[in-house]
């Protein structure tokens, strides 16, 4: 059975009037801070935990990664992935250490068949064999005929590259990624332990559960000391329903957003800030999306050319994140010791 999905949108709906506000919730102002028009370096982190026993030697490193420097795809090859310069320019190196902290860049690169045009292939090839031998192919050689077809379209294929980057604050023991999923995030950490030796990770974990946590926040109407809550939350049920409801440019201190909570939906997004400088969306797994860096953060910012930007930019943002990520986690009752 589907599931319910209401979405709120407060900016798009002018006749509705939220319920009065009540309880002590803090939250940002209605009309967004404004933000610096520049790439960002982060969009989205998920937050792993360096084993003890590794240490940074960026020598090691850099000779890993350069086993595993990206080549585009072959003729006949789908998928490719590699590491690239992350300073974007010509023979630079492929780790960057900006203020203790450390860079890369994984770049991959697919090549795009449409289903339709696979599809197609397979069906003239089958034809063939069906005409030629009086015999319709069976599931088995079907499949194979298949492998046949997409073999063939590889090399006339269009490509398409996307990059990830990957952080690592070896005095923090931590190592963050800018993957939108879990899934890619874990997709990279395996190229990346791949590519350095020694380096073992796990999910960094909290006593609480995000969930947990954004649920009392917008109950109790008090997040925690250094965060506000924004205009964006998710909803979701657990029960059959799966029911969903989305709020967007919404206040959430509400007791609508309440009974939803205590009638059994759990918050599965939490938009928030952090000390007036450091937007983003909390999720239920722990994954830290759409960050955005205030105006004030990079006050005073004035790079001479780009490798300067480049530095500038790499040690504003992981200063700031360095201090969100351990508030954060202390939000979230401290970390969970691996067992």
């Amino acid at each position: 059975m589907g599931g319910l999905i209401l979405t709120v949108d407060f900016a798009h709906h002018p006749v509705y009037r939220a319920p009065p506000c009540e309880g002590i919730i803090r939250v940002r102002p209605h009309t967004s801070p404004p933000t610096q028009e520049r790439p960002p370096v982060f969009k989205n982190l998920t937050v792993y935990r360096i084993g003890p026993q590794w240490s940074a030697d960026l020598k090691q490193m850099e000779d890993g990664l350069n086993k595993a420097r990206f080549v585009e795809c072959g003729a006949t090859q789908p998928m490719s992935f590699g590491w690239v310069a992350p300073r974007g320019t010509p023979h630079a190196p492929l780790i960057e250490s900006v203020a203790g902290h450390h860079l890369l860049k994984l770049m991959i690169e697919q090549k795009v068949v449409p289903g339709a045009v696979v599809k197609r292939r397979t069906e003239e090839l089958a034809k063939h064999i069906e005409d030629t031998t009086g015999r319709k192919p069976g599931k088995k050689q079907t499949k194979e005929i298949k492998e046949q077809a997409l073999l063939e379209l590889l090399p006339m294929a269009f490509t398409k590259q996307s990059s990830i980057n990957v952080w690592i604050a070896p005095k923090q023991s931590l190592m963050m990624v800018d993957a939108s999923s879990q899934t890619k995030a874990d997709e990279v950490v395996a190229h990346v332990v791949k590519a350095i030796d020694g380096l073992v990770v796990n999910h960094l974990q909290t006593t609480n559960s995000p969930a947990v946590m954004m649920s009392e926040w917008l109950v109790s109407g008090e997040p925690p000391a250094t965060f506000t809550v924004d205009r964006e939350c998710e909803l979701k049920s657990t029960d059959e329903m799966k029911s969903v409801v989305r709020y967007s440019r919404h206040l959430l201190d509400t007791e609508e957003v309440r009974q939803h909570i205590t009638s059994g939906k759990v918050p599965t997004k939490l938009a928030m800030t952090w000390e007036s400088r450091v937007s983003f969306l909390l999720t239920d797994t722990m994954q830290i999306k759409k960050l955005s860096f205030l105006d004030v953060v990079f006050d005073g910012r004035k790079p001479d050319n780009k490798d300067e930007a480049f530095d500038a930019d790499a040690a504003i943002a992981t200063g700031e994140l360095s201090k969100l990520i351990p508030d954060l986690v202390e939000a979230l009752g401290g970390e969970l010791p691996i067992s």
